[in-house]
């Protein structure tokens, strides 16, 4: 899509209202899917819809012009939103809080690769087009063979209200809406501090690590809990924009921000886009969860294109680091009233076992004594 508004050759005007006629269908539409899902057949049919709207706005992306620029805009938006917490709720119910986690850290892990294959420029823009609907038509024939509606059963959808004045929910979305705001609204900064290359070189590496450790962070929190990795991330990531505050012009500090925030957002990828949401809903449907939790993400996007280059021609990168380490370390604060979303059940297990090995190791050395 940025390809599209750089080749018309827009006003600042019309890209704003480009970017808002996105961020809203993407919005608007998630919320309304996740409403529509009143039985375990209707999430199959909005999913089969949402796939299917898919490849046919797809088409918009190579015939888009300016009469058509608004409507492309809020179709692509709409094409993204509508199905996604209906999917993501579909994949929490075909999991469980034992393994939700790394079957997270693994799915991520493939979408980001399929992602990264996709960024890849190509001579021509209909290349890339035909390559976006032949996957997502592989998608729907795979969605459709392996699913059809056996017995039907009912779901109680709670309202946007039960979910908002749910007080675990609150300590978990405030810290997330807190990073994603400071991340996006950085970049930027970032983009004209590094420089167009060297930014580049330590985007590709950090690519590397998220992928990497979404899928090792998937493992760990399936077994110590999400709230220790989740905390372990936001103090890593405030730590690299610490360094980055105190010594901007080191690079050491830049390898190092790159570091802790490439290991923050695996972790963060595969807890808070995949799998808290679920662990929060419990007995209950994900689908508003879902939707809710991914509010952060899709208006910290939009942000960083409406204001992020504002802020990097007013701000100085020293102060705009050295407030985002603290706005994230205050993030903090509302996760260590949080509970634990990994069972108990889970978690004593893995203390008895423990206990087990260690009395073990221990019978063992006297008995070799």
């Amino acid at each position: 899509m940025m390809e599209i508004v750089e080749t018309l050759c827009l006003s600042k005007t019309e890209i704003l209202t480009f970017w808002t006629v996105n961020f809203i269908g993407t919005a608007l539409s998630a919320m309304i899917g996740a409403k529509l899902s009143i039985d375990y057949c209707e999430r199959q049919k909005i999913i089969t819809y949402w796939i299917s709207f898919g490849i046919f706005s797809s088409l918009f992306l190579y015939v888009s012009s300016k009469e058509l620029i608004y409507l492309t805009s809020g179709l692509l938006g709409a094409s993204f939103g509508f199905g996604m917490p209906t999917s993501m709720a579909y994949y929490a119910g075909c999991t469980t809080p034992e393994n939700r986690s790394k079957l997270g850290g693994f799915t991520f892990f493939i979408i980001a690769f399929c992602t990264f294959l996709f960024s890849v420029k190509t001579v021509d823009i209909l290349v890339n087009i035909l390559l976006l609907i032949i996957l997502r038509a592989l998608s729907l024939m795979v969605f459709l063979i392996n699913n059809f509606c056996g017995e039907n059963v009912t779901i109680k959808q709670p309202p946007y209200s039960f979910v908002v004045s749910q007080r675990s929910f609150i300590l978990y979305f405030l810290p997330w809406f807190m990073f994603c705001l400071v991340n996006y609204t950085t970049a930027p900064v970032m983009f004209k501090f590094f420089g167009k290359e060297f930014f580049s070189f330590l985007m590709t590496i950090e690519g590397v690590l998220i992928g990497t450790f979404a899928v090792l962070s998937g493992f760990v929190s399936d077994v110590f809990g999400r709230k220790r990795i989740v905390i372990i991330g936001f103090v890593m990531i405030g730590l690299g924009y610490a360094f980055l505050g105190v010594f901007p012009e080191s690079q050491l500090a830049c390898f190092l921000y790159t570091v802790t925030d490439g290991i923050a957002w695996g972790m963060f990828h595969t807890i808070f886009v995949m799998t808290i949401w679920g662990d929060l809903a419990q007995n209950n449907p994900s689908e508003k969860f879902y939707a809710m939790g991914g509010i952060p993400y899709l208006l910290s996007h939009f942000l960083q294109i409406v204001i992020g280059s504002y802020i990097a021609g007013t701000v100085s990168a020293n102060s705009i680091f050295s407030f985002a380490s603290l706005f994230l370390f205050l993030a903090v604060v509302p996760l260590m009233f949080a509970p634990e979303t990994l069972p108990e059940r889970v978690l004593r297990e893995r203390e008895l076992r423990s206990y087990v090995e260690r009395a073990k190791r221990v019978r063992e050395k006297f008995t070799k004594s």
